[in-house]
């Protein structure tokens, strides 16, 4: 499963790069990262749900979560940080289907293309990462779909942050 991670972050890492969302070097952030186990079995429930009739959505939300934990990390991460499910807060805010509005609207705070460009990116990568575990042909319901899954998920997450560290100014090239 490692690998077939590591291919997911090669590819996304690659189109994140080509759209100029990312840079070479990914932004490091321990806190945002300390956050994604937590997230994860919050979420979980909610995404398998979702998965078999919206598979973007249940991957693509976990990327606009990334993005948001992001955002909080760097508005007022002393608050946001002590937050017993940070999931949750974010989801019952609109309710799980309207999650990435609630996020791209009221947290990135985008109006107009901003918000239409990252709906678009946000999609594609949501899309390629489907792609990629039904080339897998793991059978569904088992130990290691449920693996890849979670190893989708992680990346889209971790692309959400390092995506947003990188819109918000934080840049890792060599000065």
């Amino acid at each position: 499963m490692e690998q077939f991670e590591e291919q997911l972050h090669q590819d996304l890492h690659q189109f994140l790069q080509s759209m100029k969302e990312v840079d070479e070097r990914l932004p490091e952030c321990p806190d945002v990262e300390d956050k994604w186990e937590e997230i994860a079995k919050a979420y979980i429930p909610d995404g398998i749900r979702e998965f078999n009739d919206f598979p973007s959505a249940s991957l693509g939300w976990m990327m606009y979560i990334g993005m948001a934990v992001a955002k909080f990390w760097d508005a007022e991460w002393e608050i946001y940080s002590k937050i017993d499910n940070l999931y949750a807060y974010m989801r019952d805010k609109r309710g799980y289907d309207a999650m990435d509005e609630y996020i791209r609207e009221d947290v990135l705070l985008l109006q107009g293309v901003d918000y239409t460009v990252l709906e678009k990116v946000t999609g594609e990568c949501a899309s390629r990462v489907y792609n990629a575990l039904m080339h897998q042909h793991i059978e569904p319901g088992t130990k290691e779909a449920f693996d890849a899954y979670v190893s989708c998920l992680h990346q889209l997450y971790l692309m959400g942050a390092a995506m947003q560290l990188n819109r918000m100014g934080y840049y890792m090239k060599k000065m």
